[in-house]
């Protein structure tokens, strides 16, 4: 059961934002229920999230919406800030050749951590912590989404009780890419040891997390509102601003902006996906201020390669398989590249939040590809059709060959931008003779990572799909590994994997394996342009916006700085009012 004084509070100003709705409705009617004050607005912060998370174990998660909660109570060894410079949090320094942190050969990194860091619950935390969460990671029983970024690791072991050790199965260049950021959480092992297997999704704090971090959890109801309070054990516990945070989840982003920006009912607002002539109108109100940051974020569409339509025995689809009926063929997908306007996409829907993309792997600038472009052309897009023997034989609108239909089903997450920017697809991809059919998912469902749920991104039970994502470190090891024939989510692997497409290309992968054990900066650049490069030309994911990370929020907020490199609420432990 919630408290009631929270339901007192988030009415008023939840009302303002999407008076109507059920959820909210139904929010409101609670109040009858009722209890007691929960303090003044001077010490409560309010997050508003659109997509409202529904796990705070982001390690069994895809959804930055659940990343986002979870970093507000767990935490990293260090992470980036917006200049790329490494900042400690779990950790006492930073590795280095000097203090002897990070080994000649190339092949181990060794961390010292803080002395006297205690969990949420009062326990202490220790080496063992580290070395349990990389074992929780690793496990392919627990079905952790971000054990991928892992794999390269040979052991970690505690050397003592503040120092851990992290060995690697060969010499590695980005050392700096374990427990870092928001994939590197560290979870507490007197909390998850007995879930350690199979029952992970079934571990109490997967809702109620126990944490090093700034603020615990104190009530939790998934999909809709997630209350902190300070943590008494966190090491600055003395200098934290906010008595109580309440994260609600609902409405959209249209009205979260609103909250913000106009009516001041709230303090921080996520990842506005709004056109960007309404954010601009809504700043004008004067409550608060737009921030955003043009990081390494890209909206991009991907194309399966599988048939998402045709079943195996045990009636698993978009199995590899079972080789798509025409997107597996690279002259119709080229079709599809030039039937995309991403131009209107960028200056209609996007303007000054987004900027037209051609690459996936956008920053550091360095690896930036500058091989790569895009154009709209709908005639050339015809031709290729034709080329590739699709042509509308029986007069009915959709191109066909040997009695397949030329039907496209295309999904994303329910979002009014997105929806828009489906319809500009829509639009092209008709124009050429192609049937599109629009799908819009529940982001809470869409980017769960739940292996149970055939709408998740890890299925793909669809042709097409669109989302954003970047990587989150200026090393895009983790990144660029997504696409290794390996990393394919299947049944038999439980739906672990980032490669949605299921595009496999044994060149690829040789090529990121060169750059895992490349010393030379110059040499390693090149090899990840070269994979941009691979996946642009063979039209694996069609970029349309390279999109700024917006956000909102209040006058009287102040301390709040974002990175490309972690989630929103990164240092929220400095975050006060004014």
């Amino acid at each position: 059961m919630f408290k009631k004084g929270f339901y007192d509070r988030s009415c008023h100003w939840l009302l303002s934002l999407c008076l109507g709705t059920s959820l909210i409705l139904s929010s409101c009617n609670s109040q009858e229920q009722a209890s007691t004050d929960i303090g003044s607005d001077s010490d409560t912060l309010k997050l508003l999230y659109w997509q409202a998370p529904t796990i705070l174990n982001p390690h069994l998660s895809t959804g930055l919406k659940d990343s986002e909660a979870s970093r507000i109570t767990l935490e990293p060894l260090a992470t980036y800030d917006k200049n790329g410079e490494l900042i400690p949090f779990l950790a006492a320094e930073i590795p280095s050749r000097e203090n002897g942190g990070i080994a000649a050969d190339g092949k181990s990194v060794t961390w010292k951590l803080k002395p006297d860091i205690k969990w949420s619950d009062g326990t202490p935390f220790t080496a063992d912590d580290v070395v349990f969460t990389y074992d929780f990671l690793s496990n392919p029983k627990v079905g952790a989404t971000s054990s991928g970024d892992y794999e390269i690791i040979e052991k970690v072991e505690a050397l003592d009780y503040d120092t851990v050790k992290i060995t690697f199965k060969r010499v590695n260049p980005g050392w700096n890419r374990f427990f870092i950021g928001s994939s590197g959480l560290i979870l507490p092992r007197h909390i998850y040891q007995k879930y350690n297997g199979e029952n992970a999704r079934q571990a109490p704090a997967n809702l109620l997390p126990i944490g090093t971090g700034p603020y615990k959890v104190v009530e939790f109801k998934p999909g809709d509102v997630v209350i902190y309070e300070p943590n008494p054990y966190f090491r600055n516990a003395d200098q934290l601003a906010f008595k109580r945070i309440e994260l609600k989840g609902g409405g959209d982003a249209t009205s979260a902006a609103r909250a913000v920006l106009q009516t001041g009912d709230a303090d921080y607002a996520f990842n506005l996906q709004v056109e960007a002539p309404i954010l601009q109108q809504l700043e004008a109100g004067g409550q608060g201020k737009l921030v955003s940051i043009l990081g390494t974020l890209s909206e991009r569409i991907l194309l399966n390669f599988s048939d998402p339509n045709q079943e195996t025995a045990d009636g698993e689809r978009s199995n590899i398989n079972n080789p798509h009926p025409f997107l597996s063929d690279k002259t119709v997908r080229k079709a599809f590249s030039f039937a995309i306007d991403r131009d209107t996409i960028s200056q209609q829907l996007y303007g000054i939040t987004g900027q037209p993309a051609a690459n996936i792997l956008l920053l550091p600038e360095a690896y930036k590809s500058p091989n790569t472009s895009y154009v709209f052309n709908l005639e050339k897009a015809q031709q290729l059709l034709d080329q590739a023997g699709w042509k509308d034989t029986n007069n009915n609108g959709t191109r066909d060959k040997n009695g397949v239909e030329m039907q496209v089903v295309f999904q994303t997450s329910v979002n009014p931008l997105r929806q828009k920017t489906q319809e500009i697809v829509k639009q092209g991809l008709e124009t050429i003779g192609v049937g599109v059919e629009l799908k819009s998912i529940d982001a809470s469902i869409f980017f769960s990572g739940d292996p149970s749920n055939n709408d998740t991104v890890e299925h793909f039970y669809a042709d097409l799909q669109m989302f954003t994502t970047g990587n989150y470190s200026p090393d895009p090891t983790n990144y660029m590994e997504g696409y290794k024939c390996d990393e394919i989510p299947q049944k038999a692997n439980n739906w672990v994997g980032d490669n949605y497409t299921r595009y496999c290309n044994p060149e690829y992968d040789q090529l990121w394996k060169a750059a895992t054990t490349e010393l030379d900066p110059q040499k390693r650049q090149e090899l990840f342009i070269e994979m941009n490069d691979i996946l642009i030309n063979d039209v694996v994911i069609i970029p349309l916006v390279h999109r700024a990370d917006v956000t909102a929020i209040s006058n009287r907020l102040q301390g709040f700085e974002l990175t490309p490199w972690d989630r929103n609420t990164w240092n929220i432990k400095d975050w006060k009012f004014e």
